[in-house]
């Protein structure tokens, strides 16, 4: 992809030392204001290659500065005209999921089910960050995860292979487009290479085991569909797998990334990985780190100064050769070329309809929301009285969501102020601002309205990088609240302003409707009010498991079967699993409610129900339809979900995998046909030793409105 500028690269690469090579593989923090004049003459050095754009490990959660253009820009000037080789520095920032404009959290995004409305969101993100010099986004996070403790769940897809492959595609297109040279797109960057959502017990940062079939068949395949969409970067991940850690892995950097994905870009180390190494155990020196980490195929050294302090030494005296380097450094040039940063290094802003931005991460917003329960009271009409609880009333840092380096949260609005915006001229807001456990003030809040909104959570400080919890619920304070509010009789619903999924046992019972709101960014509340008056119909779906309980972690729907009768999650004698719950979900993978019924008709197994699997590989395809009608008073969309089970085959196959799914819109009395195609790539897996493999036999097929659907047909490849 990138090999076209080689020709360039090798007459550049003929007149650069030894040390200039090495410096384009350090990657520094932003300089302090008491380090600037030591970083301009590590530059004039030709040390610097990159610069990440800030402070600290944990820039999703710790407070970084704002962007100054012209700082930047003088800092890239003296890289082009002042360094030996005069090769212009690539800027990475953590732009997540918005700039100075919030789109939801990654999570949330995928809830949405909708990768066109993915796509413009970064479309939109970029533009507002290349705008401020950012050249490089440190997303997106692909990291599949089954465990809701993990506080970067929220960043991730979820706990499904194919929608983590529909994110990355998405991400990857909004991102770089069709020319990542353009002035308004940033190069991409698949994270975190690779098993880093697996940590045990949802512990950031530790140890994971996976065997080669679950790596092939779960957490692969986003990394995979990121390479088809032609990522520039890979950054490797923290965590060892099965005793090896990844940064020094030949096998995960070079055997699969590049020899089986068919990588070209380059990989970037995560924050400091070379020389946790050593603290991994498996060097005791730095240099020897270094040495292991590039061989392996980790080809930019981030914050840690591993790579500029000791490579050049370590080629000296024949650890390495220098040709190892020169590789390293070819892909890292190659990409800087594609970005065109040799034609135009420099940013010239300009202005941009913000108010556009706005418009798509409203929308965004509304459609990544998913409506959990609903027994008739909602949609709200907005001439109503409505008592307005909680403590996130009057957030607003919380509801931009961990990761955000750039937003301000002084321009998001509250939920009051939204709610009190949306009734103008018709209804009245009674607030209660905070959580007040005065029984008489809640009590007389609460009689003032014809029903009860409240407005509960998780801050965002709790959620993100190195924020595991072990216990995913609201807290005791929120759960004595609904319980009083419940005690009036009113008709109650609970707004749930969340990162992760939480343990709904004993929470959902109490409501009589739930909307699932996450962190949805800038514009959380105005979307809010969308669904909650019915000007925007919920279509949200979750993308993970809501378990009943934390102690049922990890739960997740694509599991394979058990040889015993204790197949819980599908009801299959749920007792038989502990002797003290029922582990079933409280709301499965693919779960969420409409405004409107839909009601689904027979599958129609399309006159081709037996294909022989020498047809498949040539491109012939099952094909499989079903008529979905809206019996109800809203036109809606509608996420029809096709799933398949292999109940026979050499490797033990997962009870459900989703294989395809289509977002339709409907009208109220309007039926739909929502047709599928099944071909050789959806009806296989990968063997331990990475290779696919499609074998003869009955697969069932499964389309319906959820995970748990019973609507069933069956296919056979002959």
């Amino acid at each position: 992809m990138y090999k076209k500028f080689d020709a360039k690269i090798d007459a550049l690469l003929a007149k650069m030392s030894l040390h200039d090579k090495i410096g384009q593989l350090n990657q520094p923090c932003t300089p302090l204001p008491h380090q600037v004049e030591q970083f301009k003459e590590w530059i004039r050095k030709g040390e610097i290659g990159s610069i990440l754009m800030a402070v600290g490990a944990t820039a999703g959660n710790d407070p970084q500065g704002a962007i100054d253009v012209d700082f930047y820009n003088e800092l890239q000037r003296i890289a082009v005209e002042e360094s030996p080789a005069g090769i212009p520095m690539i800027f990475g920032r953590d732009v997540i999921h918005g700039h100075r404009t919030v789109f939801p959290i990654p999570l949330a995004m995928a809830a949405s089910f909708d990768f066109d409305l993915v796509e413009q969101s970064y479309v939109d993100v970029a533009r507002e960050a290349a705008n401020e010099t950012v050249h490089w986004t440190f997303t997106p996070m692909l990291d599949l995860s089954r465990d809701p403790r993990w506080g970067r769940i929220i960043e991730g897809p979820g706990e499904d292979p194919l929608v983590g492959a529909c994110m990355a595609k998405a991400v990857v297109k909004g991102c770089q487009g069709e020319d990542v040279s353009h002035k308004d797109r940033m190069v991409a960057c698949a994270k975190h290479y690779i098993g880093y959502g697996a940590a045990e017990g949802g512990r950031d940062y530790h140890r994971t085991e996976i065997s080669n079939y679950s790596l092939y068949n779960y957490y692969l395949p986003a990394f995979r569909a990121a390479a088809e969409a032609g990522v520039g970067t890979y950054m490797s991940s923290f965590n060892e797998i099965n005793g090896q850690p990844v940064t020094s892995s030949k096998f995960y950097l070079t055997d699969v990334l590049r020899g089986q994905l068919g990588f070209e870009g380059f990989v970037v180390s995560d924050y400091g990985c070379v020389e946790q190494l050593i603290k991994q155990g498996v060097t005791d020196d730095r240099g020897e780190a270094s040495s292991m980490a590039i061989e392996a195929g980790l080809d930019m050294d981030m914050y840690d100064f591993c790579y500029i302090e000791n490579l050049e030494e370590q080629v000296k005296n024949g650890r390495i050769p220098e040709s190892v380097i020169d590789t390293a450094v070819r892909r890292v040039l190659r990409l800087k070329m594609a970005k065109g940063l040799f034609e135009d290094p420099y940013c010239k802003p300009e202005k941009f309809d913000r108010n556009v931005h706005l418009a798509h991460a409203r929308e965004m917003a509304a459609n990544s929301m998913v409506l959990l329960k609903n027994d008739g009271v909602l949609p709200l009409k907005k001439d109503m009285n409505i008592g307005l609880i909680g403590p996130f009333i009057n957030e607003r840092r919380s509801l931009l969501g961990s990761w955000t380096v750039d937003g301000k949260a002084e321009e998001t609005p509250t939920l009051l102020e939204a709610m009190t915006e949306a009734v103008e001229g018709k209804g009245k807001i009674h607030a209660n601002v905070g959580i007040s456990l005065d029984k008489d003030f809640t009590f007389r809040m609460a009689d003032r309205g014809d029903v009860v909104v409240l407005a509960l959570g998780e801050s965002w400080a709790r959620t993100g990088e190195n924020k595991a919890v072990s216990d995913i619920t609201i807290t005791e304070d929120q759960k004595s609240l609904f319980k009083k509010v419940k005690a009036t009789g009113k008709k109650m619903v609970g707004v749930f302003f969340c990162g992760r999924p939480i343990a709904m046992e004993g929470i959902a019972e109490y409501f009589d409707a739930i909307l699932y709101a996450w962190h949805s960014g800038s514009e959380t509340t105005h979307a809010v009010c969308d669904v909650l008056f019915g000007d925007v119909v919920p279509s949200g779906r979750l993308p993970v498991t809501m378990p009943r309980l934390a102690t049922h972690i990890p739960l997740y729907y694509n599991v394979t079967p058990s040889g015993r009768p204790c197949n819980c999650y599908y009801g299959e004698n749920p007792g038989n699993c502990y002797v003290d719950s029922y582990p079933t979900p409280y709301y499965p993978f693919g779960y969420g409610l409409s405004y409107t019924k839909f009601v689904y008709n027979d599958i129609i197994n399309c006159a081709n129900p037996e294909v022989s699997l020498a047809d498949l590989e040539a491109g012939k395809t099952f094909k499989l339809s079903i008529e979905v009608a809206n019996a109800g008073d809203y036109d809606a969309k509608e996420l029809v979900q096709l799933y398949i089970h292999d109940p026979v085959a050499k490797m033990m196959r997962p009870m459900r995998e989703l294989k395809a799914f289509e977002k339709t819109f409907i009208k109220k009395g309007e039926t739909a046909l929502v047709e599928f195609e099944l071909g050789y790539k959806d009806l296989g897996y990968y063997t331990a030793e990475g290779d696919y493999t499609v074998e003869p036999g009955k697969i069932e097929v499964f389309i319906g409105e959820n995970c748990l659907t019973e609507r069933m047909t069956e296919i056979v490849i002959k």
